[in-house]
């Protein structure tokens, strides 16, 4: 459904946040190989994290990723879903038509209408912060 970037996006974002509200921070190495993640694809990812202010990096021998817990409790799957992917998901036409609209809708425009509205809420249920907890506390997993 999201691409490869967007998935490791948000499974490296859950679990920095995890470690985060541990006071740990995280290098590269760690995160790639908890989500399963190839190391410069994480590298890549957690950087522009980091430039569109997701996370926040800290150099040096004790430095590393982090995800400030008021960001977390304020960001959730969505947000990231936009800065990796961007909205198309949640707006653009099932199938692909560009002029495609309530007035003028394709022939599945009302059933992806219910879709993409669907995932908009899912994606907006839950922060960083509850995701990670989840995670933490063994409810959920980040890895197969």
């Amino acid at each position: 459904m999201f691409s490869k970037a967007c998935e490791y996006a948000i499974k490296a974002a859950i679990y920095i946040a995890g470690q985060s509200n541990r006071q740990h921070t995280v290098n590269v190495k760690e995160v790639s190989l908890s989500i399963d993640a190839p190391m410069a694809f994480t590298a890549k990812i957690l950087q522009l994290l980091c430039r569109k202010g997701v996370l926040k990096s800290v150099r040096g021998k004790q430095g590393g990723f982090f995800f400030e817990e008021s960001r977390q409790k304020l960001l959730n799957i969505y947000d990231l879903v936009k800065i990796v992917d961007g909205d198309g998901i949640f707006t653009k036409c099932g199938l692909g038509l560009h002029r495609c609209s309530s007035e003028n809708p394709c022939p599945v425009h009302n059933d992806f209408k219910i879709v993409r509205d669907q995932l908009i809420v899912t994606t907006q249920a839950h922060s960083f912060y509850d995701l990670a907890l989840k995670t933490e506390k063994g409810e959920v997993w980040l890895k197969n």
